[in-house]
């Protein structure tokens, strides 16, 4: 069952009081923009969290030094605000801190209220921005561990590419196509997605080689996933069923049984030039269709060689770390 309050919604609320209250503890006028600050402040992800600070530190000071010669020179009206909108904006996109327009603006408007850019009226501003970015920094130092959750996603991507990799088993020897496979295509490709995107969370709040793991293996999951599909395409132009394909259907359904995370595909394609010498001392082909078949097959494992070879290369990476 989803929880009604997340943690996220938690700090947010927490951050976004306490900073209003220090705020109003420190003297500063318009205290509830900190507590704006905090909300906009509150990420996913630590890295996130302190990229966004750093933007709007630097924004607030572009739109404060802009607004300053503005409100100067033409005055404090609604036009100046406009012409400051116009040279703040694009500036600010241009030195990519687009996400401290709005935060900025409003602080410039407490300006414009006030008809000042005094010291005291700047310093307030920037102490706003301060407290709220902090605050949101602070409370974002604690993200509650996500490692449980993409194992699990882990143990069911595995689980689903040893179903397809079994259904592909037998349909090499019946012809007959799983019902039920455009499902498992459907499942895995959602999970992969869901992995991949904790995978990343991940990394951006601790970054260490646990976190570089789990991103490299979903990864790695996700091309061999591609690689699957395309050997699905393949069924669609079986004929019959030859002494050849038994010996595909075979290697496939070991393969599948040897999928988990730790096998290195060592042994797997080594055996897997056995299969291809077996294939190949095969009496040739006697018929177009029979000829047809063969290629099929081969290109089957073909693509079956790149699947290991895949992991391979990602366990020999993984060593490296």
């Amino acid at each position: 069952m989803k929880k009604f309050i997340g943690m996220r919604t938690l700090k947010t609320a927490v951050g976004a009081t306490l900073a209003i209250i220090i705020s109003s503890a420190l003297g500063l006028k318009y205290a509830a923009a900190a507590g704006i600050i905090v909300i906009l402040s509150i990420q996913n992800t630590k890295k996130t969290s302190i990229y966004l600070a750093m933007q709007r530190f630097g924004s607030t000071i572009l739109a404060l030094f802009i607004a300053g010669v503005l409100f100067t020179i033409v005055g404090y009206t609604p036009v100046a605000f406009g012409l400051y909108l116009i040279i703040f904006i694009p500036l600010a996109v241009k030195f990519k801190m687009a996400d401290g327009i709005v935060v900025s603006s409003v602080l410039v408007s407490h300006l414009l209220v006030e008809r000042s850019i005094s010291p005291y009226w700047i310093k307030n501003e920037l102490l706003l921005m301060g407290v709220g970015a902090g605050i949101g920094i602070l409370f974002n130092i604690y993200m509650p561990k996500i490692d449980r959750e993409i194992k699990k996603d882990q143990i069911y991507i595995e689980d689903k590419m040893i179903e397809i990799l079994a259904h592909m088993a037998k349909t090499l020897r019946s012809q007959s196509v799983y019902i039920g496979e455009e499902q498992l295509f459907k499942e895995l490709q959602e999970r992969l997605i869901i992995g991949s995107e904790r995978a990343y969370r991940n990394l951006n709040n601790y970054v260490n080689e646990e976190s570089k793991y789990y991103v490299k293996y979903m990864e790695m999951r996700t091309l061999q996933f591609e690689i699957l599909k395309y050997m699905r395409g393949n069924f669609e132009r079986f004929y019959k069923t030859f002494a050849q394909t038994e010996i595909v259907a075979a290697f496939t359904e070991r393969v599948a049984l040897d999928l988990h995370e730790n096998n290195n595909a060592e042994g797997l394609l080594e055996d897997l030039k056995s299969v291809f010498e077996a294939c190949s001392i095969q009496k040739l082909p006697e018929t177009r269709e029979e000829f047809e078949n063969r290629a099929i097959l081969f290109q089957f494992l073909k693509d079956l060689e790149y699947l290991l070879e895949v992991k391979r290369n990602f366990i020999l990476k993984t060593k490296e770390y």
